[in-house]
């Protein structure tokens, strides 16, 4: 658990969270204020109604005086305050609803776009269900707030300031008496704010770790019943949910001494305190029944407010904590690696050059050392390698995954660093050893939503590398649904979509990152004709598994813990008795034993 996002916020910075989310209403402003009017006439309702009865008990009932039509004006007036105030409400919760839904709608957008622009070095330390919690549960915990606490607040505030002019117009002494709750109800309120915010803060991580497990299951769900790890899982779920259920119960138990109970009990006393100071003063002076009616009931409408905003404060906390979650998201500086995006740089010829690269993932220990080759026009560059040699490290930093300090990459002569973003991805078409599809059907996948490609286009690239076949044999042929992630098909046919979106971008760069190693032996000779085509015209980097595929390089890279320690054709590597010698007598069976590399 990371120590930051489960302490307790400060004063200060939960102040500085709520002003931030409340930033959010700025283009919002001229929806806001007719809201505020709104719910202002709905406060003076309610301060009028039991003012307007005080009237009737003091001058017309105590005194037995029942003129007819000023009573009939009076019960008029009383009605229609109350009916105006039915069909102010309305429009104004309305008014609020509204205001913050849109204010949710564009935090999820701001937190949605920023996900995307994260670097990957993000991702590598963040479990995807972490992730997903704080775009959905966390901020579904700031739409409650704004929903219901920002207009409980705002309402609350407005009764208790009309609540208070009211009982200072009626009785100064009285009111200036009842000043002595406002103290009272801002201790208990901050002492609430200061215990609740460590809880929340807790519930958040827990329920975030609680999806992050839960999606790790999902996704390795053939595996988990392969090796059978039910067990361990639904053990380890079950620790992560007791730790839950702790600081839930920990949040309940405080919501339940420090929310209603005590306001029962300030409650309580400001009976007593109202009705002993009307008890005191009969002795001297009499006291109108209407004004103790009045007193009463305001002191009522003081407390119903004060009891909203307790009950309510505990949805704030969550989404103050919340909030505070999503916002370290969107303030994370692990972005991607930018681009100074000269516009006039375009990628012509695509010869590449790494000069003397060194990286390092965690800035500690290099997978990268004092890289340096270089790939002409046409030409296609083959990576070998045991895991972990720093193949796919090599591609991360070309693919601009990762940013680089030490050494430079070039194309066609120039710093991958200066080239604009899209035109680097609009030029180098990737394959990965895993091909992932979205949902939709398989022209859309290919398409990738691509408007500049006609169905031509998406046929074509289908044809080329011999998906058009398999294609035409679906019930729907290019509009044949594909599910999540592609479950329905084979590897060979995700492979074969995979290279189809690729080609139909028509790149100058193809990078193939063990691109054949999920097809059989019999797709694999009819793609590698394909791919004997992809690559002419086009520099290609590819990594490889099967030394087979590779053959025909114009130069092959040999990689050992991070350095190239051989270089040269198929031809010349096995001529140097070397480590790509023994790969490739291991492959072919012909030792049963090598040396461990």
């Amino acid at each position: 658990m990371n120590n930051e996002e489960t302490a307790s916020l400060t004063s200060k910075e939960q102040w500085q969270v709520l002003k931030r989310l409340l930033s959010y209403l700025k283009p919002h402003k001229r929806s806001l204020i007719i809201a505020l009017l709104f719910l202002m006439i709905t406060v003076i309702g309610d301060i009028a109604g039991p003012y307007i009865i005080k009237i009737f008990m003091d001058d017309y009932l105590t005194p037995r005086y029942f003129p007819k039509n000023p009573l009939i004006i009076l019960g008029i007036t009383f009605m229609g305050i109350q009916l105006v105030n039915v069909l102010i409400s309305y429009l104004q919760m309305m008014r609020f609803q509204k205001l913050a839904l849109n204010v949710i709608q564009q935090l999820r957008i701001d937190v949605y776009q920023k996900i995307h622009l994260l670097g990957m070095r993000y991702f590598d330390r963040t479990p995807s269900g972490s992730i997903v919690s704080r775009v959905t549960n966390d901020t579904e915990a700031i739409k409650d707030m704004f929903v219901t606490v920002l207009i409980g607040f705002v309402q609350s505030g407005f009764l208790i300031i009309g609540v208070y002019i009211a009982m200072f117009s009626l009785n100064i002494k009285l009111a200036l008496v009842t000043l002595i709750l406002l103290p009272i109800l801002f201790i208990i309120i901050q002492s609430y704010r200061k215990y609740s915010a460590i809880f929340y803060m807790d519930m958040r991580e827990r329920l975030s770790q609680l999806n992050a497990k839960i999606a790790e299951s999902l996704q390795g769900m053939s595996i988990v019943q392969a090796f059978r790890q039910e067990s361990r899982f639904r053990d380890e779920f079950d620790e992560i949910n007791e730790k839950h259920f702790r600081a839930t119960m920990s949040s309940i138990k405080l919501d339940s001494l420090m929310l209603r109970p005590i306001i029962d009990v300030v409650y309580a006393f400001a009976l007593i305190l109202l009705l002993s100071f009307f008890g005191i003063t009969s002795f001297h002076e009499p006291v109108e029944i209407g004004v103790i009616y009045a007193f009463v009931t305001y002191i009522n409408r003081f407390f119903e407010p004060i009891n909203q905003v307790m009950d309510r404060l505990s949805l704030l906390q969550q989404a103050i904590v919340s909030a505070s979650r999503v916002f370290t998201l969107l303030d994370d500086p692990e972005i991607d690696p930018k681009q100074k995006n000269n516009e006039k740089l375009q990628v012509q010829e695509g010869r590449i050059e790494f000069k003397d690269v060194s990286f390092s993932y965690d800035d500690k220990t290099d997978v990268l050392k004092h890289i340096s080759f270089t790939v002409n026009p046409g030409e296609t560059v083959a990576l070998v390698g045991h895991t972990g040699s720093g193949k796919s490290s090599i591609i991360n930093l070309l693919m601009r995954f990762y940013e680089f300090n030490r050494g430079n990459i070039l194309i066609d002569g120039e710093s991958i660093k200066e080239y604009p973003k899209q035109e680097l991805r609009e030029q180098m078409g990737l394959v990965l050893q895993d091909p992932f599809l979205f949902y939709g059907t398989i022209a859309s996948n290919i398409r990738l939503y691509n408007n500049c490609l006609t169905e031509e286009d998406v046929k074509s690239a289908a044809e080329f590398v011999q998906a058009h076949e398999f294609i035409e044999h679906l019930p729907d042929q290019y509009n044949h649904k594909v599910t999540e992630r592609g479950s329905t098909f084979s590897s060979g046919q995700k492979q074969l979509i995979a290279f189809a979106r690729t080609i139909a971008t028509n790149p100058k760069i193809l990078i193939l990152d063990e691109a054949t190693a999920t097809i059989d032996t019999e797709t694999e000779v009819a793609i590698q004709k394909s791919l004997e085509k992809m690559r002419q015209g086009r520099t290609t980097i590819a990594i490889a598994h099967r030394l087979s595929t590779i053959q025909d390089a114009e130069q092959i890279l040999v990689l050992h813990q991070g350095e190239i320690v051989e270089r040269g054709t198929h031809k010349e590597l096995l001529l140097q008795k070397g480590l790509y010698h023994k790969m490739y007598q291991l492959q072919n069976g012909i030792v049963n034993e090598i040396e461990s590399f």
